[in-house]
């Protein structure tokens, strides 16, 4: 080996420099360089290193423990020694950093996974008019510190798992609340907490249904129920919605061997219409008529700004045939992540297997902060704030109307977080939706929100803005509007 070639290899060691300073052993870190130097070409297949005696001298380190080194990359099959002549790197396979990788095989579920991606993901600061977004300058943070500090860590410093339906003063609270408040005839048995609703309508998809079967969904309706569907293996079966909610008939006569109806009975999502008592009595009649599910998602029925929030359908459900999911991020912030669902009795085992097998518990820290936060009163004191100002907001949107007339006409509904505008004949909503981000205002097209063609139309929300931020939000919406 000639003299320029051994410059070489003694320049790409020149920067083996040993931290003394840290708590990671001198030999792991000359192992380390080294490998590194070697895998990335610095340290060439073929070069020859310094003797032991040379780099231990250069290191400050004992011939020793360079041996030692050498023997163990050695081992590893990166260094070989020849009797006589010294210590080489071992020729590895050239790597052409280059080349393209191929192709990433895939699940059928992970690429559904990325089908239902949406296309806009409206993320940073709130602003007009996003939807299913509170506004976080409503939520006391100084008493949620407070009351986090205090029960973290737990009285008996219990961090295991915990019990996989949830912590059992959470659900305590839960159920008398859903008693008092939703007319939900449960008990804290039948409550589990979940990682937000979303991982409520994965459990039972999975608890329920085999991949293949049929499952009623309203169209219509929320793209996340019918994301988790579709990655389930499940059939979807679009059911139209009219001003009563679900057509129960006509979803029968399009699926005879539907399993499970999905819907949102207190405030039909996106169209913000309430499922009629008849309709209701329907739904369950089909239920127990084809040994069939429903499952209620009653997402954000607490905000109702015409007389008390309707009972939940689960109330009047006597055979046992409804999954009751609610949820904490409209009411407190989605960030917290935490949801509950309350389950006929004959199915408490099957759930909680399932959630013991996926995720063994919710969160202990927020768990425990919630239920003190619902027991001490802060949570119904909250709610009627956030009640005052969202009805205010909704009113500021409605009177937003006359400014959008001709381009937009708002349908009132005197519930929930959001209006629907609808769009005249012609006009893309997915277009529209597109014009007024860069605009700086949020919308959803409604046609997102189908399976099967239908008006144009757009999502408003107002909960997480003020009226002015409102009025402002609405003069952008409308010059995107008249400029399409």
């Amino acid at each position: 080996m000639g003299k320029d070639e051994q410059t070489n290899i003694e320049g790409g060691l020149i920067g083996l420099d040993l931290d003394r300073t840290c708590d990671t052993p001198l030999h792991r870190q000359l192992e380390s360089a080294l490998r590194a130097q070697i895998l990335s070409g610095l340290l060439p297949s073929g070069a020859r290193l310094p003797t032991s005696r040379d780099l231990a001298r250069r290191l400050h380190l004992s011939r020793v423990t360079v041996t030692d080194v050498f023997e163990t990359l050695a081992a590893e099959g990166y260094l070989h020694a020849r009797v006589g002549r010294g210590t080489f790197v071992t020729p590895l396979p050239l790597r052409n950093e280059h080349a393209d990788p191929r192709p990433v095989r895939l699940s059928r579920r992970a690429e559904q996974f990325m089908t239902t991606v949406p296309a806009t993901n409206h993320t940073g600061p709130p602003r007009a008019f996003r939807t299913g977004t509170p506004d976080p300058r409503l939520f006391p943070w100084k008493t949620w510190a407070r009351l986090s500090a205090r029960v973290c860590p737990p009285p008996g410093g219990n961090v295991g798992y915990g019990d996989a339906a949830g912590h059992a003063p959470l659900r305590e609270a839960i159920a008398a609340y859903l008693h008092a408040q939703r007319g939900v005839r449960c008990t804290a048995e039948q409550v589990l907490i979940v990682s937000g609703s979303q991982q409520a309508l994965d459990l039972t998809a999975r608890v329920l249904l085999d991949a293949g079967q049929e499952v009623l969904i309203e169209d219509p309706g929320y793209r996340g129920g019918r994301n988790v569907f579709l990655a389930a293996g499940l059939r979807l079966v679009p059911t139209p919605v009219d001003a009563a909610g679900l057509d129960v008939h006509a979803g029968e006569r399009l699926a005879p061997r539907a399993r499970l109806a999905y819907v949102t009975p207190s405030h039909q999502y996106p169209l913000g219409v309430v499922m009629s008592a008849a309709r209701r009595v329907e739904l369950l009649e089909w239920a127990a008529r084809r040994d069939a599910w429903v499952l209620e998602d009653d997402y954000d029925s607490e905000y109702r700004y015409s007389g008390p929030p309707l009972p939940a359908l689960q109330g009047l459900d006597d055979a046992g045939r409804v999954v009751y999911v609610g949820s904490f991020s409209k009411v407190l912030m989605p960030a917290l992540r935490l949801g509950y669902m309350v389950v006929p009795r004959g199915l408490i085992p099957a759930f909680r297997a399932a959630k013991d097998t996926l995720d063994r518990s919710a969160p202990l820290a927020a768990s425990a902060t919630v239920a003190a936060f619902i027991q001490e009163g802060h949570f119904a004191r909250h709610l009627r704030r956030t009640r005052r100002a969202y009805a205010e907001r909704h009113a500021a949107l409605l009177a937003q109307a006359g400014t959008l007339v001709g381009t937009l006409s708002l349908v009132g509904s005197d519930a929930g977080l959001h209006l629907l505008g609808r769009l005249p004949d012609g006009i893309d909503d997915v277009e529209v939706a597109r014009e007024a981000f860069k605009a700086g205002v949020d919308v959803n097209p409604l046609s997102a929100y189908a399976l099967k063609p239908g008006p144009a139309g757009l999502l408003l929300g107002f909960a997480a803005v003020t009226p002015g931020e409102i009025e402002v939000g609405a003069q952008r919406l409308r010059q995107v509007l008249l400029d399409l």
